[in-house]
């Protein structure tokens, strides 16, 4: 069993090394940064400390039966059943494999992968550069190591490659030229806004269809939350009929 060291003790009470974890996690990421060291740490139990000193003072005070408290209370202790009792309701919701399925065949349109180009380029501000460098390449230069040599484009640090995009992502004549490209062909100068690019074609993939496994939890998402809608609804429709409800609107 995994050790829990006790921190820190206040009246009797133990502040140990999962309470300050505890409230390193509900700090959030950014926060929580600043509090990784032992220094850190050492702050957080330091404000562990701190509020079990104000709640016992509190205590001492009896501001636990305060009316405004209790009143406070009464309303988070309202909103707490609502969620817990919401929970309840759908926690045994779930979707079996023939209904993936099913749901699946019945909407493949809807799983459609585009056809996308994978390309890398080298950009230039002139058609004389761009022509120049296609003849080094032609007679040698590797189109990786011209790229890193003379485009001016951020790419040029992965050897001018931009991976995968589908069409719409870029400027339309780079766009234009790239999909008309073969696979392993090369361009010649194309001119956009930005300068003239020298482009070769990676990789193509067609549209296509994605595989059902490649898809399976998006769509046991999508339709759990479907079936938690249907069952909350029905359950709100019951309740209406059972409670007296008026709107004022």
């Amino acid at each position: 069993m995994e050790e829990n060291k006790v921190l820190a003790t206040v009246n009797g009470k133990q502040i140990t090394e999962k309470d300050v974890d505890l409230l390193l996690r509900n700090l959030g990421p950014q926060r929580a940064m600043q509090f990784y060291s032992e220094e850190g740490r050492k702050r957080l139990l330091d404000e562990l400390i701190n509020q079990e000193l104000i709640y016992l003072d509190a205590l001492e005070n009896g501001l636990d039966n305060n009316e405004d408290f209790l009143s406070e209370l009464e309303y988070m202790k309202q909103n707490l059943l609502k969620q817990f009792a919401v929970r309840k309701l759908l926690e045994n919701i779930s979707i079996n494999e023939e209904e993936l399925i099913s749901f699946y065949n019945d909407n493949k349109e809807n799983f459609k992968k585009l056809a996308s180009v994978r390309a890398r380029h080298i950009l230039v501000d002139t058609e004389r550069e761009a022509n120049e460098i296609i003849e080094e390449i032609k007679n040698g230069l590797d189109f990786e190591e011209a790229a890193k040599k003379y485009s001016k484009c951020p790419s040029k640090a992965n050897g001018g490659d931009l991976g995968y995009f589908t069409r719409g992502k870029m400027v339309k004549e780079f766009e234009n030229a790239s999909f008309e490209l073969e696979k392993g062909q090369m361009s010649e100068p194309v001119k956009t806004s930005f300068g003239y690019h020298i482009i070769e074609v990676l990789d193509k993939k067609e549209e296509e269809i994605s595989p059902f496994e490649e898809v399976k939890e998006q769509i046991k998402n999508q339709l759990i939350a479907a079936k938690q809608n249907e069952v909350y609804f029905k359950k709100i429709e019951e309740l209406r009929n059972i409670y007296e409800v008026k709107v004022n609107l």
